[in-house]
């Protein structure tokens, strides 16, 4: 340890793990769906590729667990579900303290008004059901930051 060091070596060793720790924890996917099986299906598929995930069954939850949860990275949501559609939630969460949360709207029943209002909203996209698996996988970890391991052929 120089004269000009702030920290001891203990100190510097202690940052270093802290820095270079590998199980920091990972962010989550919230799929927000009012239906059940809609949203057991696509944490099932986000789980095989390993990316963690929570469920709710409204908006008025999804808003709750966002207030709740910081490990939450994304939203995925569907775009008509009850008292609050998926438009009003991506609306309410903009007007909040994760208003740059990212949101992927993933809908059976939409129109070109929705996909507009929803770009409006800076959404990442706009799939429609059923969902291609790849591209929802795609988008989740480029806004995860989660890198492939496999190289491009």
């Amino acid at each position: 340890m120089s004269d000009h060091d702030i920290l001891s070596d203990a100190e510097r060793e202690a940052l270093s793990a802290v820095m270079l720790e590998p199980d920091l924890p990972a962010q989550r996917v919230l799929i927000v769906d009012d239906d059940k099986d809609s949203r057991e299906l696509l944490s099932e598929i986000l789980a095989l590729d390993g990316i963690r995930c929570m469920t709710a069954a409204s908006a008025e939850t999804a808003l709750k667990m966002l207030k709740e949860k910081p490990s939450i990275g994304l939203v995925i949501t569907d775009l008509r579900m009850g008292h609050i559609d998926g438009l009003d939630l991506i609306r309410q969460v903009r007007e909040s303290e994760r208003a740059e949360l990212p949101f992927i709207i993933v809908s059976g029943d939409a129109d070109v008004k929705d996909a507009i209002a929803a770009m409006h909203l800076r959404v990442v996209d706009f799939l429609l059901k059923p969902v291609d698996t790849g591209t929802l996988l795609e988008l989740v970890k480029h806004e995860l930051g989660i890198m492939d391991e496999q190289t491009p052929t």
